[in-house]
């Protein structure tokens, strides 16, 4: 009888948590298994740069938070290491987590790639995750967002908008994420109008903002109206292309709007939760890692959102072309060219 009644019992449980991820949006089969096991899930984040970047940091860092959020903190621990820029520093934090036991152990950063291969062949029972990466391990994910999406549509607009035909791309290194964008954003603009000059330079670090408003300021004296570019350092290309009325600025990573709401146009934006949330239900199902995961237009992880305040500025005939060049990327019907290998 005692038997029986708990068997009850917990088929109610388990129905009441579907009935209320069902009523909240959050479907069964996304979270559901995370629920039934009934144990918190312990995330751990490392960030090369502050959580407030407005860039890559913030990005993820609020994705783990909305995950967090989502299926509320009974259920979701999260701790967060910021500021963390060299391997070693980065490196500690991660050993000092996982041999705290936490389920998730998310290193923001493809620096992190050989700290994380070494240090996860330790402790096999734990998941880890780096980005931007392709290798991985049993217990390791790599996450890799295709930067040259979002960039090659954003070069259309460029192309398109630029009065003086000039625009101008500060970069922060020509490596990894940084150049995978530029190179779609190039694409972009060449298709569209193949008569348009694009600068292009780079400040050599990330976080350089005084560089990139350097750069960003000799752009707009040469002309350039439309400017572009990825990373932390873009605070300050923002504030420089915010001194000139009518020079634009299209951002990656984040939503930078709030920095400038009459000069940021519009953004790529990651969608870092849905990456957080499949790692964890994969986690759910045995699967602790082996696999390279994607950020792009196919999967929804990938986004891209006009400025409302400065919608006006995009004409509808363009603002059709941006739908159906994101709809060409996902299907394949459109290739855009990444870096040689």
């Amino acid at each position: 009888m005692n038997r029986r009644l708990k068997l009850i019992g917990l088929f109610v449980a388990i129905t009441l948590v579907a009935s209320a991820c069902a009523k909240s949006g959050t479907g069964p089969a996304e979270s559901v298994q995370v629920i039934q096991a009934g144990q918190k899930v312990k995330i751990a984040l490392i960030l090369p740069d502050g959580k407030s970047d407005m860039s890559w940091s913030q990005g993820m860092y609020e994705g783990v938070m909305a995950f967090q959020k989502e299926l509320g903190e009974a259920q979701v621990q999260v701790q967060v290491s910021e500021n963390l820029s060299s391997s070693s520093e980065a490196g500690a934090a991660i050993r000092d987590y996982a041999a705290r036991k936490f389920d998730l152990i998310i290193a923001h950063s493809s620096q992190f790639q050989t700290t994380v291969l070494d240090i996860a062949k330790e402790f096999p029972e734990i998941t880890f995750a780096y980005g931007a990466g392709s290798q991985t391990a049993l217990n390791v994910y790599a996450y890799d967002p295709q930067a040259q999406m979002g960039a090659y549509v954003m070069g259309i607009v460029a192309a398109t908008l630029t009065r003086s035909k000039i625009v101008g791309i500060v970069g922060p290194a020509q490596t990894g994420d940084a150049l995978k964008y530029n190179i779609g954003f190039k694409a972009g603009v060449a298709v569209t109008n193949p008569n348009i000059k694009v600068l292009e330079s780079y400040t050599g670090s990330s976080d350089n903002t005084s560089k990139a408003k350097e750069l960003a300021r000799s752009y707009v004296e040469r002309g350039a109206d439309l400017l572009t570019g990825t990373g932390p350092q873009t605070v300050g290309a923002i504030q420089a292309a915010a001194e000139k009325p009518g020079v634009y600025w299209l951002a990656s990573d984040v939503d930078q709007s709030s920095l400038a709401p009459d000069t940021v146009l519009m953004a790529q934006v990651y969608q870092w939760k849905d990456l957080v949330k499949a790692i964890v239900d994969n986690r759910a199902k045995g699967v602790k890692g082996g696999q390279v995961l994607t950020l792009d237009f196919a999967n929804g992880r990938i986004k891209l959102v006009i400025n409302p305040r400065l919608a006006d500025k995009i004409p509808a005939d363009l603002k059709t072309k941006i739908e159906q060049a994101q709809k060409d990327i996902a299907s394949s019907k459109i290739t855009v060219p990444l870096p040689p290998k």
